[in-house]
């Protein structure tokens, strides 16, 4: 069984996407794109290794409605990220994936096409600083598009209530997340 090196999960956010969703991030990305959002997940090094099913029994499933999966590059892990989607449609759960890989290029790998079969919604393409997405849909440039491969959600269900999303947890912790890197664009 492939495992997903991790970065981190978010067991409830309103902001990656329709509804309430866990986020796993994935850890490892050789894209680096130019003002990521999350630039923590690029190095190729694990905080932990988990197995996608035990992932999936982990998350408040009755107080989600899907799970959204981000990075890092989720598909530099395919096997475990189709395992994971697997695990996820097998508990109902919808599913919403970032990439910066194109359709086009993963729909033309073998290794990478058969997790199309369980994602909702794929959204591609790396980010662009030059392009950042101004309104709320749930992207951070306007170069990544949407790919509905379900009917389960529409562009509409892809904007969301706001751009960023600040989490405390019950020890304090402090959690930033969201689509935008709301310095650059004051500056």
């Amino acid at each position: 069984m492939p495992t997903i090196d991790l970065h981190a999960v978010i067991a409830r956010s309103k902001v990656n996407g329709p509804g309430t969703r866990a986020v796993i991030f994935f850890q490892g990305c050789d894209r680096l794109c130019v003002g990521c959002f999350n630039p923590e997940t690029h190095p190729k090094r694990a905080a932990k290794s988990v197995e996608p099913g035990a992932l999936i029994e982990c998350l408040p499933i009755e107080d989600i409605e899907g799970i959204t999966v981000s990075g890092g590059e989720p598909f530099l892990q395919a096997a475990a990220l189709i395992e994971l989607l697997r695990a996820a449609r097998e508990k109902g759960l919808t599913t919403v994936v970032y990439t910066g890989y194109t359709f086009r290029e993963i729909s033309e790998d073998k290794r990478l096409s058969e997790a199309l079969g369980y994602i909702d919604v794929l959204i591609d393409g790396s980010l662009d600083i030059d392009k950042l997405e101004a309104t709320l849909l749930a992207r951070g440039s306007t170069n990544q598009s949407f790919h509905f491969l379900t009917k389960r959600y529409g562009e509409e269900d892809m904007r969301m209530n706001g751009k960023i999303e600040i989490i405390i947890d019950d020890e304090g912790r402090v959690t930033r997340t969201g689509f935008s890197n709301i310095e650059r664009q004051i500056k």
